[in-house]
């Protein structure tokens, strides 16, 4: 979590400086974004919520995103247009300046779309938008989670 820290650590101090937010959109890390912008002390100055999205169900209920919409817009999870979708929408609810999200599939094995394990789109929305894919080639799941977590950070970074 040491390298999480370390991003984060950098991010939280752009953010301060700019007197930006942040809100985070996650699936497959499973919290742990969030929980590497919550390591910083005063962190209440830029984070102003996130969500784990990781079944369809949390997806309604936390981002206001249906099925019916997903699939009349022909978009699907694990996807850069995903990634975004779930950054501007994480950013317009909660009125941050930046929306972060990540989805993908950690593994063991990949998901029901065909992507491989260590399959992960992030995506930054505000003053710069941005998609991005990473295939870390690994199966291991507890591995791809902070790769995508250190991933999402370190877009995030770039942009600031």
């Amino acid at each position: 979590m040491q390298d999480l820290q370390d991003i984060a650590r950098r991010v939280a101090h752009l953010l301060v400086e700019r007197r930006e937010t942040v809100a985070v959109s996650e699936s497959s890390a499973g919290g742990l974004i969030s929980a590497a912008l919550l390591s910083v002390p005063g962190a209440s100055a830029y984070y102003l919520g996130g969500a784990v999205v990781y079944t369809p169900k949390a997806r309604d209920a936390l981002l206001g995103i249906s099925t019916r919409q997903m699939v009349e817009s022909g978009i699907r999870s694990a996807s850069e247009p995903w990634a975004a979708l779930m950054a501007r929408t994480i950013r317009e609810s909660h009125g941050a300046t930046w929306g972060l999200s990540e989805t993908g599939a950690t593994g063991p094995t990949g998901n029901r779309y065909g992507d491989p394990a260590g399959h992960g789109c992030f995506a930054i929305d505000g003053p710069a938008a941005r998609a991005v894919t990473l295939r870390t080639g690994s199966a291991d799941r507890l591995a791809n989670m902070r790769a995508f977590a250190a991933a999402a950070l370190g877009l995030f970074e770039d942009a600031l």
